[in-house]
């Protein structure tokens, strides 16, 4: 059984037992995340596609931890004149463990 949700303005293919990366969640650790957002449920072959969500159909999930992930480096240069740039980022992002998928 697998669920195709939407959360942080990406789509991710979950399973039960899976652990993602998704979007940083305002939660504490350990608790509790149910993404009502669910665009397709597939239960052993039996497909349920949303217009555009599945009524009912959620998946819970866990927040394991929070977490940046690596920086990425912006640099920015103008060939004659002596224009420079360099910036870092960090991503926030949550790691969450999906419990299960409600259909």
């Amino acid at each position: 059984m697998y669920a195709v949700i939407q959360t942080g303005g990406k789509q991710y293919r979950v399973s039960e037992g899976d652990i993602l990366r998704v979007e940083l969640l305002e939660k504490d650790l350990k608790e509790a995340v149910v993404f009502d957002r669910v665009l397709l449920v597939d239960n052993n072959g039996e497909l349920k596609v949303g217009k555009p969500t599945v009524e009912g159909a959620t998946v819970s999930a866990e927040v394991i931890c929070h977490d940046r992930a690596k920086k990425v480096l912006i640099f920015k240069k103008k060939r004659t004149t002596t224009y420079q740039r360099t910036k870092g980022h960090r991503q926030g992002y949550t790691e969450v463990r999906i419990k299960g998928i409600q259909a």
